[in-house]
């Protein structure tokens, strides 16, 4: 028996909500179809940056849009036991280390880049061993050990596409706990992923090399596998990806425009980047 699609729609309130996110909640509800779930989740483990005045806009703007989610919204910042619990059992299993390289001396060092352009840690402080006093630790996973332990480099089935070759031993030693937030993106996305029972992951592009690690903690975890589903990201009339910079194109500047909900949802920068995908 094949259960309903449970889908998710994830932004971070580091901003006010725009046409990109429509483009993504609109992938995440279509995935969902007629008889599955729909949930919005509010992913707002950077402090720093994301704020309740940012998460109160996000969840009115999604309700006026109609894209609000089926179920309780879960917000990260809520459940930091929950991955901290995950990382003391990584550590306990020898496949976490600390690292107290700064950004400098890791771009000084390297000489690789990931797939997704990001610059390959070198390993300094593992191979080495050292701590520098007054220096907070980031912890990394140790991804040649991890992918020892699971004998195998993951891959993931990508709706439209089949199985996808992972690539996660080119990535070398990720962060899975940061130094500001003691836990990572990587990390809080694929724990609760598999809590909320989220069976397709739609969201866009950009992420699509990072799945080859979220395999690798879905395997070293025993949490189910979902199928992914990555969609074109909404461009400018530049060719610019949208970002929360772009006023223009902002859910709130379009609404004091005098602009409805059905207008703003057949956007044509919305139904261009749905055909494309």
């Amino acid at each position: 028996m094949t259960l309903p699609p449970v889908t998710r729609f994830a932004p971070s309130p580091t901003g006010f909500l725009h046409l990109g996110h429509v483009v993504s909640a609109l992938h995440a509800r279509a995935s969902a179809g007629q008889g599955g779930r729909f949930l919005v989740r509010i992913e707002d483990i950077d402090t720093a940056r994301c704020t309740s005045a940012f998460t109160a806009a996000l969840g009115e703007d999604l309700q006026w849009l109609g894209l609000w989610s089926q179920e309780p919204v879960r917000q990260q910042s809520r459940h930091l036991a929950e991955y901290t619990h995950v990382l003391t059992e990584l550590r306990n299993r020898e496949l976490l280390y600390p690292c107290f390289c700064t950004r400098a001396e890791i771009a000084a060092a390297s000489t690789s880049y990931a797939p997704d352009g990001s610059i390959v840690y070198p390993g300094t402080c593992f191979r080495d061993g050292r701590s520098i006093s007054g220096r907070v630790p980031v912890w990394r996973l140790n991804m040649q050990r991890a992918l020892n332990e699971l004998q195998e480099v993951p891959s993931w089935y990508e709706v439209g596409q089949g199985r996808i070759s992972g690539r996660a031993d080119e990535f070398g030693d990720v962060v899975l706990a940061r130094r500001d937030t003691g836990v990572s993106y990587h990390l809080c996305v694929t724990h609760d992923d598999a809590q909320q029972g989220v069976t397709c992951v739609t969201r866009g592009r950009d992420l699509y090399d990072a799945t080859s690690i979220h395999r690798v903690l879905q395997c070293l975890m025993k949490w189910p596998e979902p199928h992914y589903r990555h969609h074109a990201l909404i461009k400018d009339e530049g060719g610019r990806k949208l970002s929360k910079r772009n006023g223009v194109e902002g859910i709130r500047t379009l609404r004091a425009a005098g602009w409805t909900a059905e207008q703003v949802l057949a956007h044509p920068l919305v139904l261009r980047a749905l055909a494309e995908s």
